[in-house]
């Protein structure tokens, strides 16, 4: 239909989800964000189970972005920011594979995208150790709980920064 907006969807994970998506909120042209998990095991994980680090799932934020307003490359400039991607497994206090820095491709030109901002930051001299950030394919998203999402907004928390 002529006129119609075309969105897209973008996957990261990057540490506890609820400042995730707070972060990627704030961006100028996306347009919607939920929380969930992704790249595991286990089918439709609930929030517990994902904490158990059994699933092998991250803590994903799926965002939707309006591409005429905001580009993928904008918004892998603000994941390297928000959170630190050279620690495994880990982001501040939150320790386990849930909480891994990951990246997870929707087309091979975000694969492209990804590993070309990855290789600029490694070599940016601007992080002390080597980017252990995960660049792989998306697999299914399973959104969390509806109390997970936007929480910040829900409890009126301005968010945190681990980096």
């Amino acid at each position: 239909m002529a006129g119609e907006k075309h969105y897209e969807r973008a996957y990261f994970a990057a540490g506890c989800f609820w400042g995730v998506e707070a972060a990627f909120r704030k961006v100028k042209g996306v347009v919607e964000t939920a929380v969930g998990f992704m790249g595991g095991r286990t089918e439709d994980p609930t929030y517990e189970e994902v904490c158990t680090g059994r699933t092998g799932h991250a803590e994903t934020v799926e965002v939707v972005f309006d591409p005429e307003e905001v580009g993928y490359a904008d918004l892998l400039d603000v994941f390297w920011t928000i959170h630190d991607p050279t620690t495994k497994d880990r982001q501040g206090p939150d320790m386990g594979t849930q909480y891994r820095s990951a990246i997870f491709f929707v087309t091979p030109d975000q694969e492209r995208e990804a590993l070309a901002s990855r290789e600029r930051l490694e070599h940016s001299g601007k992080i002390p150790r080597p980017v252990v950030t995960g660049i792989v394919p998306r697999g299914p998203f399973f959104r969390a709980e509806e109390y997970h999402q936007r929480y910040y907004e829900k409890k009126g928390v301005g968010g945190c920064r681990i980096r």
